[in-house]
């Protein structure tokens, strides 16, 4: 696959599975032993996560700010922004807008996503929040 397809792979998985909720639509772009952050699972990761994510901003939605593809891998820049309506780590819904941002690594093989590394700045997002950290 071109690195083109590659990142549009992504870019699909990332506005269809997570800015519209549609899990039905994993298996469209993720290989059935997918790992994510060194674990397998991730279908089962994701459902929970997603469920957590949506309760707690019920409007999240990122934004891709920039795609770069080498070989195999697509490594993507995110922002992502919601409003604060549920618990999170114990801090009630404040009713505040959030912005952190985030940083994928997707390896693609055969056009389906087999691994993905993230990393995104939830310590922003809780600070944010109104969080004591430290």
């Amino acid at each position: 696959m071109s690195m083109e397809q590659n990142k549009a792979i992504v870019r699909g998985y990332m506005e269809e599975v997570l800015n519209k909720g549609n899990l039905a639509a994993f298996d469209d772009y993720f290989s059935e032993d997918v790992v994510f952050n060194g674990r397998k699972g991730l279908r089962q990761q994701l459902d929970s996560m997603f469920s957590l994510l949506r309760h707690v901003f019920p409007d999240l939605h990122l934004t891709i700010e920039d795609q770069i593809a080498e070989g195999d891998k697509v490594v993507t820049r995110v922002t992502f922004r919601g409003t604060h309506q549920g618990e999170y780590k114990g801090i009630p819904p404040t009713g505040k807008q959030v912005t952190w941002t985030g940083v994928g690594i997707d390896r693609i093989a055969s056009g389906k996503v087999i691994e993905i590394w993230h990393e995104s700045d939830d310590l922003g997002m809780l600070k944010q929040l109104g969080a004591k950290i430290g």
